[in-house]
């Protein structure tokens, strides 16, 4: 049996639909979850804990609620299982490099959550029988639509949506020098599932780049539209990355590029 966190989100929707094909899950959101850590105590049926569940608005400038359920609650949940030797895989972010990558510099306090729960679980690292934290680059692909008029939807799906919807692609001034290391959900989904590594703090993107442009001219190309250029938002300017790309190789996997997921879009 699997636990599973945050099932409803982006990526933790795409774990459900994976997990319940062949085993029993038992998914909770952010918002039961300390109700549940007090009230479940069948912890020896569960074989993995896949922990999805947190605010995930880069965003988000309320720290005690980003500390509540980004930290406080992931700590809870790793101390509470870690006796049982369960395996565990939880979603770490490469936003904790900012622009200074291998150096982790956080530009927004949602980064610097995610960091904050790394350095613990690589401080405990030898309590746990099997704990992997997964920092995601760039992720898109399917269930991501209800992110977009939040304004946090990947370059991918938001600007799909927007050549079939609007005709027009908006991309900031610039947009050839913003580069992304981006990877498919159903690559994160499979290699957070299926990999042998040890216990550690792994990179998951798949080692190369798109543009913003690039990526805004695959879109035209295949579902038409007019590409505009914007100017950058001021208030981004301090807390946005302008380079992201993992050197961490995962041998043996291949990844999907951007060119084969839109080729599978009516």
């Amino acid at each position: 049996m699997i636990l599973l966190t945050g099932y409803k989100g982006f990526i933790g929707s795409n774990f459900y639909n994976k997990v319940k094909r062949t085993q029993n899950v038992i998914s909770i959101e952010k918002e039961e979850c300390f109700e549940f850590l007090s009230d479940f105590n069948s912890w020896s049926e569960i074989t993995l804990v896949i922990h999805q569940g947190a605010i995930s608005n880069t965003r988000e400038t309320d720290w005690k609620k980003l500390e509540h359920f980004n930290i406080n609650f992931s700590i809870t949940l790793f101390n509470k299982i870690r006796k049982y030797k369960i395996p565990i895989r939880y979603a770490s972010s490469a936003s904790v490099y900012g622009n200074s990558f291998p150096k982790t510099e956080p530009l927004n306090k949602y980064a610097k959550s995610k960091l904050l729960l790394d350095n613990w679980v690589l401080e405990n690292i030898d309590k746990f029988y099997n704990i992997q934290g997964l920092r995601y680059f760039n992720v898109y692909g399917d269930h991501e639509n209800h992110k977009i008029s939040l304004g946090q939807a990947s370059p991918i799906s938001k600007f799909i949506y927007d050549s079939k919807n609007l005709n027009k692609i908006k991309i900031f001034k610039g947009s050839e020098n913003i580069f992304r290391d981006f990877i498919f959900v159903e690559d994160v989904v499979e290699l957070a599932i299926n990999n042998s590594r040890d216990s550690g703090v792994y990179d998951l993107g798949s080692c190369s780049t798109y543009s913003f442009e690039d990526v805004a001219k695959l879109v035209q190309k295949k579902f038409g539209g007019e590409v505009e250029t914007i100017d950058f938002p001021k208030d981004l300017k301090d807390s946005y990355q302008f380079h992201t790309e993992s050197t961490d190789l995962w041998e043996g996997f291949t990844f999907t590029k951007i060119e084969e997921y839109l080729s599978r879009i009516i």
